[in-house]
């Protein structure tokens, strides 16, 4: 008899049998309003019957049609639609199947373009748990401990976490371009570094938007000394913060772009884009696959970028977040136990402390427990796992964020008394 690993831990205790809009419905019949959205790849909701239609439709014609051997028009159609989305410029697209991949798939690029080893990411990061993304990843030893020695050449930075820190997101924001400036000088020379990866917000390590100073403060530093800026927004993209890429909140725009999670409403896929020039770099037989680009996950994709547009999901996104974030905002005046709330977009958490700030993952833990007790799907992060995190479907209606709302101050209050 085989069983899953049993280093699989559900966060929740539900057993899914279908999913519907924002909510989840177990096998007992029972309704969950889910504010995970699968760690934030449905962004369209479960089964959105226009991407339901147009993989079932993709599936009676061609399921795979690998695309280093033949082409198929739902990936040509994908390339031209995410044109129209894409940051001005980033006009060559390579495909694959999860955020790892895109992420590992970045890393040869910047290196093959550059010329140059190095890697700069910054503390609280997550870029996946492959071999070259865990030596990218610091939003936990869990997800690099006991494999090394891990992919040489990544150099870590402080990331301005202001509430961490104690200061203000002036202060986090000086102090933090001014350590990269001294790691250029000390552990990575600019001359040997091909790029810095950042995310928009960082997701495992605690839901912490990156201020626009420091994005614009990362974009002068890799056009003064020819490094690579690559934004990972394979949680922060499509709408997930309310703009369409979440680094849109910032004036600073990316030489590559790494996406996936939101990008086909829950079939597998992922993607680099760059400047055709840059991508042309890349050595040959470095971008291939068996599955990336499959057939019904582009059409998934291409549904998925046509509900965005016509249902206003981004903007949505911005509306719902800000409500949903004030209303968080009113439950942590209540209690003293959440140190922080912060988020942009449908992209919110709430930050457990103790009386002397000091991280409380145990009455993080309890809240997260109580909300699933009274139907609200959540989950934790930060490197401490004190902080429970909100990734609500973009299309959560006012309704749907008031009942969570009203769920959360139900399991805060059950949580910490």
């Amino acid at each position: 008899m085989a069983t899953l690993s049993p280093l699989l831990k559900q966060a929740t205790p539900v057993l899914a049998e279908r999913g519907e809009g924002v909510y989840l419905y177990d096998t007992a019949g029972r309704r969950h309003l889910d504010f995970t959205a699968g760690i934030g790849v449905t962004n369209t909701g479960h089964c959105h019957p226009r991407v339901v239609e147009a993989a079932r439709e993709q599936v009676g014609t061609l399921i795979h049609g690998q695309y280093t051997t033949v082409m198929h028009e739902p990936l040509l159609r994908l390339v031209d639609a995410l044109g129209e989305v894409l940051p001005d410029g980033l006009d060559s697209l390579f495909f694959l199947n999860s955020g790892s991949e895109a992420v590992e798939a970045s890393i040869r690029l910047a290196r093959h373009a550059t010329g140059r080893q190095n890697i700069v990411v910054f503390h609280g990061s997550f870029h996946g748990r492959t071999m070259g993304a865990a030596a990218l990843t610091t939003a936990g030893t869990k997800f690099r401990a006991g494999i090394g020695p891990l992919m040489p050449g990544a150099a870590i930075a402080p990331f301005p976490q202001a509430y961490r820190y104690g200061w203000s997101e002036e202060e986090a924001t000086r102090f933090a371009l001014r350590e990269l400036d001294y790691l250029l000088v000390t552990a990575s020379p600019a001359s040997d570094t091909a790029a810095f990866v950042v995310e928009p917000v960082l997701g495992e390590g605690g839901y912490i938007p990156a201020p626009t100073a420091f994005l614009e403060g990362l974009r002068e530093r890799a056009d003064r000394h020819g490094i690579l800026l690559i934004m990972d927004e394979v949680q922060t993209g499509f709408g997930r913060t309310g703009r369409f890429w979440g680094h849109e909140h910032s004036a600073a725009r990316p030489d590559v772009l790494i996406t996936a999670k939101g990008l086909a409403s829950g079939f597998p896929l992922s993607a680099i884009a760059a400047p055709t020039a840059l991508m042309e770099k890349a050595r040959p037989g470095s971008q291939g696959g068996t599955y990336g680009g499959n057939a019904v996950a582009c059409a998934a994709a291409l549904a998925t970028l046509q509900v965005i547009a016509d249902e206003d999901l981004v903007g949505n996104s911005a509306r719902q977040g800000a409500r949903l974030n004030d209303g968080l905002r009113k439950v942590a005046a209540d209690h003293p136990e959440i140190g922080d709330v912060r988020g942009l977009g449908l992209m919110q958490a709430s930050e457990f402390t103790g009386p002397d700030g000091e991280p409380d993952a145990a009455a993080a833990a309890r809240a997260h427990k109580a909300a699933a007790e009274h139907g609200l799907l959540l989950l934790t992060c930060g490197a401490y796992g004190n902080v429970v995190r909100m990734i609500p479907p973009l299309v959560v209606t006012e309704a749907q964020v008031d009942d969570a709302l009203g769920l959360w101050a139900r399991a805060v209050a059950d949580a910490v008394g």
